[in-house]
């Protein structure tokens, strides 16, 4: 199987401005985007939602990249050129997802918060989705609904 854009020679950095003007072109009203190594962010606010996306970025070292699809050894500027293909396409399909969650809004397919839901922020600055998953999972596990919050002057 393919990887959407894995050969792509569209740079990050024009990735990146192409995710700012779409979400401004479908509204946003702020936008950020930072690097580290290992990770990337975007967050923006829209339709009064903090939106945040983190993205995996490959490390350098990554043994993957010592090596062709068939096991030869690259040359360290192959290795190099590979890790940074790697980054273009992640970013190339951060793009996509996006626009094509904001199209689908806009459609009348879905709702923003149902379609953005596990990358919205919670006062924490921890997202809905990082937060709901280990409840899906023990909901799963156990057959049982997680509690609902406590009512307010109750004991629990």
């Amino acid at each position: 199987m393919t990887r959407y854009a894995e050969t792509t020679s569209v740079s990050s950095t024009k990735s990146r401005a192409e995710i700012e003007t779409t979400l401004e072109r479908y509204g946003a009203d702020s936008f950020m985007c930072g690097t580290e190594p290992g990770r990337a962010l975007v967050a923006f606010r829209m339709n009064g939602r903090h939106i945040k996306f983190v993205l995996p970025m490959p490390a350098k070292d990554d043994p993957a990249f010592a090596e062709t699809p068939t096991g030869k050894a690259r040359a360290p500027e192959a290795a190099l050129k590979a890790w940074e293909q790697a980054g273009r396409q992640r970013w190339r399909a951060l793009a996509l997802v996006i626009k094509a969650k904001l199209e689908a809004v806009e459609s009348g397919i879905t709702e923003f918060d149902d379609e953005f839901m596990a990358h919205i922020m919670l006062p924490n600055g921890e997202t809905f989705g990082s937060w709901a998953k280990p409840q899906i999972a023990a909901a799963y596990d156990t057959g049982d609904m997680p509690p609902l919050l406590p009512a307010p002057d109750s004991d629990q």
